[in-house]
Parts: structure tokens; C-alpha cells; sequence
């Protein structure tokens, strides 16, 4: 797949194109059947398949002041992963300014889509909008397909469990911890991809070795605070482990969570990694204990129910 940096690289251009524009934060399920259509078409006619997207979010740039920042489903790296797995063959990435923002619908389309990329085959989703003061939407592509030769197709929306899928309800359930609401949208167990960075290693004198991940992306959503099933692929092989997100109050003052994972079966220098860590199960919330003994035997309890999952993980992973 090529990713190429709009403004930076050359686009290609190739009228034989089809194509959609949208953020795809997190690449849903909703997404997925936006880009299924999209590689039919473009078999059935012999076109590339181009998914336009922009960094950083529309909706942190255009963020008023005192709003509490948006928190991402996935950062640009992770999006372009999954847009690829998902067989796309180029993600252009525009540059998300202000300036940009300032740009009117019908001009985007004309000298971005059509004069810059090409396009013959444009998808839209149900609800989508863009452009200046959000004034692009079906609508109008109609008009601009029918003056400017290209055809438009909406999809309609993915529905699950009787709810409408889109990334605002991922959010609310990956910040809510319900990790299983959040797969079931997404069509994976939702991710956080970091670097593993030196901590106090307070884990490690008690016995349990953790691996502290930065997230790559500051604006990245993490799950609710509490203890989780996690795992990930570390040289090939799935390693299962419990995870923590939050703000260990029994060693510290911190307000901002931190996310941390101790693997079961591993025991590696990490340092400096870049590791996705899997979100499975969550056990229970972050919790003060008294003492560290009652918090050892907590851990305990946790270490035995995340091997429960271990066989389920690794068949998961394999599918």
C-alpha cells in the first residue's frame, strides 16, 4: 500500500480511481463496509482504491478553547495500518490546518479529488460531511459527478445490537471500559499502540515486572481506569499478560493514567520497543489498597483469571 503526505509527496493521478474522504477514526466496522463497497467497485472496473484521510483530526484543530481535547480510537500510523490489512491500495493523508478548514466543499472536490488524484467511482457514508462549514454531502457530490463525470454512491449505515456504529460510540465505550461493546464495533479488540519506556521499576521489586507504554499519540484514547486481560505479539508470538490503566494510587499523586502490562509467560528487555497492546476483558476497577501484601494477593487473583483467556486470545489471534 502507498501512503502518500498530500502537500509533501506527488499524488499520482489517475482518473480510473475510486475513492472516499473521511476521518476513519479507529476503522470500524461502519468503515469497513464503506471500503468492502469500494474494492467491489474497483474490481468490477479495474480502478485503484484510494481512501483520503487527515491528520492530525478535524475536530482537534477546530476544538474551541476550554473543550477537553478529542481522544483518538487510533492514531494516523495505527489507521493507515488497518486501512491497509483492510486491502486498500493508497492512503493520501492531508495536512488538517485551519487554512484547509477554510476551504469550501465544491473547491475541495474540483482541485483536490478530481484535478489531483482523480476519481471515477466516489463513496460516501450515510452521514458524512466536509468541507467548509461541513457544506459537502451527497447532495452535492450528485451535482459535482454529474458536471464533472464521476459517479457517487451512498452507504448506508452498519447497525449492531439495534445501534448505529460510528467512532463517538466507540469512544464512549472504550472510555467507559466496556471493552466488549467496543470490539463488537470495531471488528477487533480495540489497541494502544506506545513505547515501552523506563518507569520506577516499583513492579519489579515486587515481583511483577511491568512494561511501561507511552502511547505514540498524546491525543490517544485510553480505556477507563482499571485492570485488564491484554496481550500482544512480541516476535511473533501472542503474549498474554494483565494490563493497568491508571494513575497507581497506592505509589503516587498523579492525575493523568499511565498504561502498564505485565506478560505472563515473558521475560525481555522491552525497553525502547514499539509494542500494540490488546485490550480483551477488563477485571475490575483501579483500586487503593492498604497495604502492598492486600495488594499482591489482588494480583494474584487477576494473574489467575487472565490465563483463563489465554486459549481464547491465541485462537483469536490466529483467525
Amino acid at each position: 500500500m502507498n501512503i502518500i503526505h498530500y502537500g509533501t509527496d506527488a499524488a499520482p493521478f489517475d482518473s480510473k480511481t475510486a475513492i472516499t474522504v473521511g476521518t476513519f477514526d479507529g476503522v470500524h466496522c461502519g468503515h469497513k463496509g464503506i471500503i468492502e463497497r469500494m474494492l467491489t467497485v474497483a474490481r468490477e472496473n479495474n480502478e485503484r482504491t484510494v481512501v483520503v484521510t487527515f491528520d492530525p483530526h478535524p475536530q482537534i484543530i477546530l476544538a474551541k478553547p476550554g473543550r477537553e481535547p478529542l481522544r483518538l480510537l487510533t492514531s494516523i500510523g495505527e489507521r493507515c495500518d488497518l486501512l491497509h490489512k483492510a486491502g486498500v491500495d493508497t492512503v493520501i493523508v492531508i495536512p488538517f490546518t485551519k487554512e484547509f478548514a477554510a476551504i469550501s466543499a465544491d473547491e475541495f472536490i474540483r482541485t483536490v479529488v478530481v484535478e489531483s488524484i482523480g476519481v471515477q467511482h466516489f463513496f460516501i457514508g450515510h452521514d458524512h460531511s466536509f468541507g467548509k462549514d461541513r457544506g459537502g454531502n451527497e447532495e452535492l457530490l450528485q451535482q459535482l459527478g454529474s458536471e464533472l463525470g464521476f459517479h457517487v454512491e451512498r452507504i448506508p449505515p452498519l447497525v449492531c445490537d439495534g445501534i448505529v456504529v460510528n467512532s463517538t460510540k466507540i469512544r464512549a465505550a472504550v472510555n467507559a471500559g466496556n471493552i466488549d461493546e467496543a470490539r463488537s464495533m470495531l471488528g477487533r479488540p480495540y489497541s494502544v499502540r506506545g513505547v515501552v519506556q523506563h518507569g520506577d521499576g516499583r513492579g519489579r521489586t515486587l515481583g511483577i515486572p511491568t512494561a511501561n507504554v507511552k502511547p505514540l499519540d498524546q491525543n490517544k484514547l485510553l480505556p477507563a481506569n482499571g485492570i485488564y486481560v491484554a496481550s500482544s505479539v512480541i516476535e511473533g508470538n501472542v503474549e498474554i499478560g494483565m494490563a493497568s490503566v491508571g494513575v497507581r494510587p497506592m505509589f503516587t499523586d498523579d492525575v493523568e493514567p499511565t498504561l502498564e502490562i505485565n506478560y505472563l509467560n515473558l521475560d525481555m528487555d522491552l525497553y525502547g520497543r514499539i509494542l500494540d497492546v490488546e485490550f480483551h476483558a477488563r477485571l475490575r476497577d483501579e483500586i487503593k489498597y492498604a497495604t502492598v501484601e492486600e495488594l499482591l494477593i489482588q494480583l494474584e487473583v487477576d494473574k489467575q483469571q487472565t490465563k483463563m483467556y489465554q486459549q481464547l486470545i491465541i485462537e483469536r489471534s490466529a483467525s
